[in-house]
């Protein structure tokens, strides 16, 4: 007999994993409003633009040389790239790379990243299956869902634990979505959803390396995997979202119940997605944003500055308080590194973060100027930054929401030159705005066959 381990755990929790699994095989296509259409392919464009932009990062070459090793059938695009892979490698290749640059979009209130791993599995399938563009946005609607549905209720607390929560739910999202494209009813849906509650990923003392983007990557192949097997007739227990040694109890003291079923096919979590204008943790992004403002106004080079003081949230230290980052990975949890960039560039992109960026003494001399404190007071969206001029002059500001929040969202405009800026470069100009006509028609493309070939290196078929 087990012993009591004295744990406690709601025994009366509603069906979660039924109630979830009803509402992805069964919700209307497009049954949402144009507003929430509309970010749908917002979302799938930041998505594409940074999968193709970090497809040669040597993050994924690394990947796809394993993933080589393994002989993969030629079915699914790895985008940005010539090479084709099995649908569960390109789910995980495209995943990773879709992360490799912090630069992938981001719900706010759990800080999870979805489209990495729902829309890369997604993809796949519907590449393998032959799936319309209709078909493919309701699925990455609905796996959005469901994996910020199950974020909302667990976070902070399972966050806080030390997981990944991009990976560590996402893996549900995924599964959602193929069990969507593959027309799976609700019973075989509730064991894709069972089959990939047992497959979380990810821990935090990852972040700064090239693990961190393994952690979508391993979810939207271990979602697809599961709605295929849920497919076959492999079987879970239809409660491993809720029972007591279930997924969401196990990794979480905090279960908010409501946040499952609550205006569920009313109120779509991807309509608060966000995309990030700085290529690393959200978290900074205030104090960035700070530091860019002040440059701006004051026309500030980093000779003007003496010292630098943030007032930040407790999140900003615990996550991206690396002093002396020796690689653009952990430059991205840098808020020294990012604020110094932001100073001396203007912007914090991609190429502000590049190894040789983060190692220039000028950028190092400088951050060794920027002090962070810690202050309770500040939230998770805000900043408090306060630059020393040399000259005398104090400058101050505090930035209650930072550019790319849903308070100050990016724009279409500020969209499309962040997706040219990455996908021009690996693509060229002419096949990048194929692409992105295609992201913008996608709700009536019969096919994906065109969007995939303008996602590939060489000449579109």
């Amino acid at each position: 007999m087990a012993p009591d381990t004295g744990i406690r755990a709601a025994t009366h929790a509603p069906p979660a994993t039924q109630i979830l699994a009803d509402f992805i095989a069964a919700h209307p296509s497009k049954g949402w409003s144009d507003a929430v259409e509309k970010e749908a392919c917002r979302t799938l464009l930041n998505y594409f633009a940074c999968a193709i932009g970090a497809s040669h990062h040597p993050t994924l070459e690394a990947a796809l040389a394993a993933v080589n090793e393994l002989a993969p059938a030629p079915q699914a695009t790895v985008f940005g790239r010539h090479e084709r892979v099995d649908i569960a490698s390109a789910a995980l290749l495209n995943a990773i790379s879709s992360h490799t640059f912090d630069f992938d979009d981001t719900h706010l209130r759990t800080i999870i990243h979805p489209a990495g791993p729902v829309a890369s599995a997604a993809l796949a399938l519907a590449e393998h299956t032959g799936a319309s563009g209709r078909q493919l946005i309701d699925a990455v609607v609905l796996g959005i869902d469901v994996t910020c549905r199950v974020g909302n209720a667990i976070y902070p607390d399972h966050y806080d634990r030390g997981w990944h929560i991009t990976g560590s739910t996402g893996m549900l999202g995924a599964a959602a979505a193929c069990a969507r494209l593959s027309g799976l009813d609700p019973h075989h849906t509730a064991m894709a959803l069972g089959i990939a509650a047992s497959q979380p990923v990810g821990v935090r003392e990852q972040f700064g390396t090239m693990t961190k983007a393994l952690h979508p990557g391993a979810a939207a192949r271990a979602g697809l995997t599961s709605a295929l097997l849920a497919k076959h007739g492999y079987t879970a227990s239809p409660r491993t979202l809720e029972a007591p040694r279930g997924l969401m109890q196990t990794y979480s003291d905090k279960c908010d119940w409501r946040e499952i079923n609550d205006a569920l096919g009313e109120r779509f979590e991807i309509a608060f997605n966000t995309y990030k204008p700085f290529a690393c943790g959200v978290v900074i992004h205030p104090a960035i944003d700070g530091c860019v403002q002040l440059r701006n106004a004051h026309r500030l080079a980093a000779a003007d500055i003496d010292h630098i003081e943030l007032r930040v949230h407790p999140l900003v230290l615990e996550l991206c308080g690396k002093t002396a980052p020796r690689t653009g990975l952990e430059g991205k949890f840098s808020v020294y590194h990012a604020c110094a960039a932001g100073i001396v560039f203007g912007q914090a992109g991609e190429a502000e973060f590049a190894n040789d960026v983060v190692a220039r003494a000028d950028i190092v001399a400088l951050r060794d100027r920027i002090h962070a404190t810690v202050d309770g007071a500040i939230g998770e969206a805000a900043a408090d930054v306060t630059i020393h001029a040399t000259d005398g002059r104090t400058l101050h500001l505090f930035v209650a929401h930072a550019v790319g929040s849903l308070e100050r969202p990016m724009s279409d405009d500020d969209l499309a030159r962040k997706f040219h800026g990455l996908v021009d470069p690996v693509l060229g100009a002419s096949r990048a705005a194929q692409l992105r006509e295609q992201c913008a028609r996608l709700g009536t493309a019969p096919d994906l066959r065109a969007l995939l070939a303008a996602s590939r290196e060489g000449s579109p078929s």
